[in-house]
C-alpha cells in the first residue's frame, strides 16, 4: 500500500487525472465535424441570401439576363436554320437538272454525247418522287430582232434584243414560275406549232408590255407571235425573265430547233438520290450514261454549314451576355463579403472553420445562380416563341438547352463565388471583430 501510494503521489497530477476520469463530464464532448451541419448551413445560406431582397434582384438579374441571352441566342440560331432548311429544302432540295453528257472534240469544242429526247417529261414523270418535269432548250433566232412594232427604223438607237427560248408547257411548273397575267400555252399550241409566246416580266417592260386582253403581237424579225401571257417570280432559271418563250413544237418549225438542252424536274424532298440514279435509264436505257444528272444529296453539306456558321455566331454572343452576369454574381457577392466582416469573425469565433465560410457563400452564390438560371431560362423560352410566332417562324429550341441553361446558371454562380468565399475564409476572427478586414 505504501509503495502503491508513494508512486501516486510521485507522478504529479496523477490523483487530479484519476479524479477526472471518475467524474462525469458535464458538457457533452462534440466531435469538431458535428459543430455546424449541413442543414445549418443551409439555413445560413438562405438567411445570407434572403436577407437583402433588393440586392438579390440586382445580384439575380445579371445571371437572368445572361442565362436569357444564352437561350435566346441558341433558339434563334436553331429557328434561323430551321428556317433557311425550309427554304433550301423548298427549292435547291427539290430540283433536278438533267443535259446532254458532252465530250470535246478534236478542236477543243464541247460536243454532246447524247440528246435529251422530245417525250423526256413524260418518261420521268413515271418515277417515283418525281412531281413535275419541263423542256428547255435555247433557240437560234439568227440575229433577228424581237420588237413590239413591225416598222424598222434604221434612225432609231439599237437595242438588245431578248433571248429567244422554247420551253415544253410544263416547265413554268417545274421551275416554279408564277403567270402575271393571262396564261402559259399548252399541249395544244405546242403539238400545233402556234405561233404564241410568254414574256418574262423584264422581257415584257422592256418591250412595253404589260397586258394580253388586247391581244399584243411581237415580232421575231418580221414574223408576228402572239403575246398570251406574262410570267414572273421564277425560283429556278431567272434568265427565263428576260426571255420571250415560245413553245418547242413553233421553235421546231420556225427555227429548226433539233433537240432540247435541258430537263427541269422537281422532286419530293430527299428523292434526289433515287431520281438521279433512275432518270437516266428511263430517258435512255441502252445508253444512261449520254446523261448527266445534278441533283441534290440527301443530307446536304451547305445546309449544315450554314447551320454551324449561324450557331457559332449567336453561341459566342450568348456566352459573353452569360460572362457579364457571371461577373455581377462576383462582384456582389465580393460585397457582401466585405459587408459582412463582423458576422463572419463571430462565427469564427464561435468555432466555425474556413471551411465552413467558405461553404457557406459558395452555397449562397450557387443559389443565386439557380434563380437566375431558372427565371432566365423561362424567360429565354418565351421570347424565342412569341418572336418566332409573331414572324410567322416555326420556334425550334432544343428542350435540353432549356434545361442545360438553367443548371448552367448554377455552375455559373458557383465559380463567381470562388474567390468571394476564398477571401472570406481568409478573414482573421479578431481582424474581423476589431472591424478589420
Amino acid at each position: 500500500m505504501l509503495r502503491r501510494r508513494s508512486r501516486a503521489a510521485a507522478v504529479p497530477g496523477a490523483e487530479l487525472a484519476a479524479s477526472a476520469e471518475l467524474t462525469p463530464s458535464i458538457v457533452p464532448v462534440i466531435r469538431r465535424a458535428d459543430r455546424f451541419s449541413v442543414q445549418d448551413l443551409m439555413v445560413e445560406a438562405s438567411y445570407g441570401v434572403g436577407a437583402r431582397p433588393s440586392r438579390l434582384v440586382m445580384t439575380t438579374l445579371g445571371t437572368v439576363l445572361g442565362i436569357a441571352s444564352l437561350v435566346v441566342t441558341i433558339g434563334f440560331a436553331q429557328t434561323a436554320a430551321g428556317q433557311i432548311s425550309n427554304q433550301f429544302d423548298a427549292v435547291s432540295a427539290t430540283q433536278v437538272m438533267i443535259e446532254p453528257a458532252s465530250t470535246r472534240n478534236s478542236s477543243g469544242n464541247e460536243q454532246a454525247t447524247g440528246r435529251l429526247p422530245w417525250d423526256a417529261p413524260e418518261r420521268v414523270n413515271r418515277l417515283a418522287g418525281v412531281e413535275r418535269a419541263g423542256l428547255v432548250a435555247e433557240v437560234d433566232a439568227e440575229d433577228q430582232l424581237v420588237t413590239s412594232v413591225p416598222v424598222n427604223d434604221p434612225s432609231a438607237a439599237q437595242t438588245l434584243s431578248p433571248a429567244v427560248i422554247a420551253t415544253s408547257p410544263g416547265l413554268l411548273a417545274a421551275v416554279r414560275g408564277q403567270v402575271v397575267t393571262g396564261r402559259y400555252f399548252d399541249v395544244g399550241h405546242d403539238e400545233r406549232a402556234d405561233r404564241v409566246v410568254v414574256l418574262g416580266a423584264r422581257a415584257a417592260e422592256g418591250l412595253g408590255i404589260n397586258r394580253v386582253d388586247s391581244q399584243p403581237s411581237i415580232f421575231i424579225g418580221e414574223v408576228p407571235y402572239t403575246v398570251i401571257g406574262i410570267i414572273d417570280g421564277v425560283e429556278r432559271r431567272a434568265n427565263l425573265l428576260d426571255a420571250v418563250i415560245v413553245p418547242l413544237g413553233t421553235a421546231r418549225a420556225d427555227f429548226g430547233l433539233t433537240a432540247p438542252t435541258e430537263l427541269h424536274v422537281q422532286i419530293d424532298v430527299g428523292a434526289g438520290t433515287l431520281v438521279a440514279r433512275q432518270a437516266p435509264i428511263a430517258l435512255d436505257p441502252n445508253a444512261p450514261e449520254n446523261f448527266t444528272v445534278q441533283a441534290p444529296a440527301a443530307a446536304s453539306s451547305l445546309q449544315d454549314n450554314i447551320q454551324a456558321d449561324i450557331n457559332i455566331v449567336f453561341l459566342t454572343l450568348g456566352i459573353l451576355a452569360l460572362l457579364a452576369g457571371g461577373l455581377g454574381i462576383a462582384n456582389v457577392t465580393l460585397l457582401s463579403v466585405m459587408e459582412r466582416v463582423g458576422e463572419i469573425g463571430l462565427r469564427r469565433a464561435l468555432g466555425a472553420t474556413k471551411r465552413d465560410i467558405a461553404r457557406q457563400f459558395i452555397v449562397e452564390s450557387a443559389v443565386i445562380g439557380l434563380l437566375g438560371g431558372l427565371i432566365g431560362s423561362a424567360l429565354g423560352v418565351f421570347a424565342v416563341v412569341v418572336v418566332s410566332l409573331l414572324q410567322g417562324w416555326t420556334p425550334i429550341l432544343d428542350p435540353f438547352v432549356a434545361i442545360g441553361a438553367a443548371l448552367l446558371g448554377t455552375v455559373v454562380g458557383l465559380a463567381a463565388g470562388a474567390y468571394p468565399a476564398v477571401r472570406a475564409s481568409n478573414i482573421e476572427p479578431i481582424t474581423a471583430l476589431r472591424g478589420g478586414t
